[in-house]
């Protein structure tokens, strides 16, 4: 079958990267489908066989796109839905497969094309907006519940990326017949095409060799540094064993350079910077690299529904995993394979201690990890489940 897929996102970056637009469209043409993957100017080629990526205007003038709701992206989804129009007359899809806001323009063609929907719903988008704080205007975001609910029922076939979602989209469909969990739970590089990359931060190489020697114990964070990740928390928790554990070194991978600078000075009036290192954005591959190369790996985010992808990656790593108990971390790890504690500082620095003083027991509970993402989240499991997508689309 030929599939349309619509993701208004910059694909491909290095930060804020649609890692589960990648997988998700890798494995469906594994699988034998053509498609042609819609998306926005931004981003760096990446090798995709099996995909024809059709890219919008770039619109470098008005910057970067950032994670959330902006303005920008708004401006860029008018580009998307000429293009979806354009391709749609050009070509005969058996469907469309659209990703978050994609849903609307796939929703308001499909009469006019008769196709099929898949809606691959990465998160709630009136949470989004709340999340973001993008508006504060109430009909704004009654107007978006509806839109969601008019676009989960007008699909014919809805992924969710973790339970809670699951759970949110069962209530509205009032129905599990069309919805499927795929956990956004795979790890492997991605191969970009080739291009000038920027130098490697040469800390984040020489605190990994260290790591690795046993000279010293390194906590590792990789992800983006917007706020509700928590990252006062954690730099505000490591300056509580600070003192304690001398040979302890925290790495935080990721982060635009306003982002940085703001950690940094905090980590600075913590009395932390000797043995606190932020990189700012990294590639991929060095973040896979240093997180396995880690002692602990953290994740203290403070807010959020939606699990985190950087937490599939962190079971797989087979390194202890700390990581605040709240539901967007709590709905796939347990205490079995985490250290889970409260969301304070507290809290997290105990967690930390804990990895740091019983290393014998962390090991386990990371083996345990390991163990349940090769029995739940692993490729075989994952193509399984991208397998059930396509069966449902009926075919023409």
């Amino acid at each position: 079958m030929k599939g349309l897929v619509i993701a208004p996102q910059p694909f491909f970056t290095q930060r804020g990267t649609p890692f589960s637009v990648y997988y998700r469209a890798s494995a469906m043409a594994d699988l034998g489908e053509e498609l042609d993957l819609l998306t926005y100017g931004q981003g760096f080629n990446v090798s995709l066989p099996g995909v024809r990526i059709i890219r919008g205007p770039r619109f470098k003038i008005f910057g970067n796109v950032k994670v959330g709701p902006s303005a920008l992206k708004l401006l860029l989804d008018i580009f998307v839905f000429f293009q979806a129009i354009y391709l749609l007359i050009r070509n005969k899809y058996d469907y469309v497969h659209a990703h978050e806001e994609g849903i609307f323009i796939a929703a308001i063609l499909k009469p006019f094309f008769r196709y099929r929907i898949i809606y691959d719903m990465h998160s709630s988008l009136p949470e989004q907006l709340a999340n973001f704080a993008f508006t504060r205007i109430r009909w704004v975001t009654d107007l978006l519940k509806r839109m969601e609910r008019r676009a989960l029922r007008t699909s014919d076939v809805v992924i969710v990326v973790c339970p809670s979602l699951y759970e949110h989209a069962r209530n509205i469909l009032q129905s599990t017949k069309r919805l499927i969990l795929i956990e956004n739970s795979l790890c492997d590089p991605v191969e970009l095409r080739p291009i000038r990359e920027r130098p490697e931060p040469p800390i984040a190489r020489e605190l990994t060799e260290m790591s690795r020697l046993g000279r010293i114990r390194l906590i590792v964070y990789a992800g983006t540094l917007e706020r509700y990740q928590g990252i006062d928390l954690l730099l505000k928790s490591f300056s509580l064993l600070y003192e304690d554990y001398d040979d302890v070194n925290l790495l935080i991978l990721g982060g635009n350079e306003e982002q940085v600078a703001y950690y940094s000075n905090l980590a600075r009036s913590l009395g932390i910077t000797e043995r606190c290192h932020l990189t700012g954005t990294v590639t991929q591959g060095l973040a896979i690299h240093c997180s396995d190369c880690a002692t602990i790996v953290v994740s203290p985010r403070t807010v959020g529904t939606n699990t985190p992808l950087k937490i599939y990656s962190q079971m797989a790593g087979g390194v202890p995993i700390v990581a605040t108990r709240i539901e967007t971390h709590t709905q796939v790890l347990t205490d079995d394979i985490a250290i889970l504690v409260d969301a304070s500082e507290a809290a997290f620095a105990e967690g930390i201690r804990r990895v740091l003083d019983t290393p014998e027991q962390a090991e386990q509970i990371a083996r345990n990890a390991l163990h349940h993402y090769a029995q739940n989240y692993s490729r075989p499991v994952f193509m399984k489940k991208v397998q059930q997508v396509i069966d449902y689309v009926p075919r023409s």
